[in-house]
């Protein structure tokens, strides 16, 4: 839930794609690095028109194409197979540094986790990307501040965040996570500088719009009895109605 307002914005507002032709060879290209985060991204697919939305009812059923981890080969508007932490980043360099070979306008983004930056593969692809001039391509940073288990902070601290991307060579801001009209201003105005890839630091809270799940640390991977899910949704119904 802390990345269900960033997928809008981008699907809503900036992505150059077309449902009705998942495969168009000029589209821009998405990767949810944060893979375990599939039920957004697969409401936000279904929304978008990529599949019917009765479809997500078969979400992590025995054989259903909607797995816990997104599969390219399965469900369309799904770039790549994510879920390995930190493997994101360097396939979104790969397809931006493609686009850049060929002459491509199309854009790549991709959507990582905080915690998962702790893993060694995204700096050696952040480091890639600055000297290839990946103007290209957009990272987006759900900072939420938790992982499995811990804070962030208390696992193996980040900050400053917006000092290390830009000490690999990338243009950083920051922005509102849960704020719409930030989150589109931001993202349309990529690339942030010429021949820089661009980092938006998205300061988010997980389990957003449900209070007693929000920046609960438990919540990263408990599931909700009945009772919690009926008041889930009910808080989400009232939120968004405000």
């Amino acid at each position: 839930m802390s990345a269900a307002d960033i997928l809008a914005v981008l699907y809503s507002a900036v992505l150059r794609v077309n449902s009705a032709m998942p495969s168009d060879p000029k589209r821009d290209r998405f990767v949810m690095s944060k893979g375990h985060c599939s039920a957004s991204l697969y409401a936000t697919l279904a929304e978008a028109g990529f599949f019917p939305r009765e479809k997500l009812l078969d979400y992590m059923k025995p054989l259903s194409p909607l797995n816990g981890h997104p599969d390219r080969n399965k469900v369309p508007g799904v770039e790549a197979n994510t879920g390995p932490l930190g493997h994101g980043m360097p396939i979104s360099v790969g397809m931006a540094k493609a686009a850049k070979i060929t002459g491509a306008t199309w854009r790549v983004f991709v959507l990582t986790g905080d915690g998962e930056l702790q893993e060694g593969s995204n700096w050696e692809a952040a480091m890639a990307a600055a000297q290839f001039e990946l103007d290209n391509l957009t990272v987006i940073v759900d900072r939420n501040l938790l992982q499995q288990g811990d804070t962030t902070e208390g696992t193996v601290g980040l900050e400053p965040l917006d000092e290390r991307w830009r000490a690999f060579g990338w243009s950083v801001q920051e922005v509102d996570g849960h704020d719409v009209k930030s989150l589109t201003e931001a993202l349309q105005r990529v690339p942030f500088e010429t021949s820089k890839p661009s980092c938006l630091i998205a300061r988010t809270h997980k389990g957003h719009g449900v209070s007693f799940m929000e920046d609960r640390i438990e919540w990263h991977h408990r599931i909700p009895t009945d009772a919690e899910l009926a008041t889930a949704l009910a808080e989400l119904e009232r939120n968004a109605g405000d």
